[in-house]
């Protein structure tokens, strides 16, 4: 199993009481999203902040790197594609377990953010762990595995969804399906749509992302 590496920021007032680790999309690595700390820290300044590179090189941009093979863009099958999410997944759930324990952090002060591909495996992960995380914010991403939610969910974090109503690379229908499913879970969903925003990450939504974590890890 792939050990995961990526670039920390420590909390802007020294001593960190809570975390946030952010999950790039497909084709990127940590350092795409690490930045978003700086924003962030204005309002979270006891929060240190971790973004992994995900386990594999990026098929289709071998630059970069992926969570697991997606079958329309890089040609893998629907098994190639579900052993990997099964790998990053294991990957995933070692690294927040180490991050915890070096940090002296329980669950509960810790929050997953989420990019595309990142905002998939917040959720896959985040909502079968056995010890609840402080919340989940996804960007522009969408829900996998909506069916087996049901029996495989084990916490219920709190969730922020963004999405762009003009993304062309994943459809802003997931936002309300994902919603849908969530809630139908007793998952507490707060779902916001950015009018006229493409597959990214505004300042408005930025600034939603904010709010729910100074909330969460207050």
């Amino acid at each position: 199993m792939s050990i995961l590496e990526g670039p920390t920021v420590d909390a802007a007032s020294g001593t960190a009481n809570s975390l946030v680790v952010f999950l790039h999309g497909y084709g990127a690595d940590g350092n795409d999203l690490i930045g978003l700390s700086q924003p962030l820290a204005g309002m979270l300044p006891d929060t240190a902040f971790a973004s992994p590179h995900a386990p594999e090189p990026c098929t289709a941009s071998p630059m970069g790197r992926q969570w697991f093979p997606i079958p329309y863009l890089d040609g893998s099958s629907e098994a190639e594609m579900m052993e990997g999410l099964g790998r990053a997944k294991a990957a995933l759930n070692t690294y927040l377990d180490a991050q915890t324990s070096a940090r002296g952090l329980a669950a509960d002060r810790v929050a997953l953010v989420g990019f595309s591909q990142g905002t998939m495996m917040s959720l896959e992960v985040g909502l079968r762990r056995e010890q609840q995380l402080a919340g989940i914010v996804g960007f522009s991403g969408r829900l996998l595995r909506s069916d087996a939610l049901e029996t495989e969910i084990k916490s219920k974090p709190p969730v922020l969804l963004v999405h762009g109503d003009a993304d062309q690379v994943v459809p802003p229908q997931s936002l309300k399906d994902a919603t849908l499913a969530l809630k139908k879970q007793g998952v507490e969903v707060a779902a916001h749509s950015r009018p006229g925003l493409g597959h990214g990450i505004d300042n408005e939504g930025l600034g939603l992302a904010a709010g729910f974590l100074s909330t969460v890890l207050k």
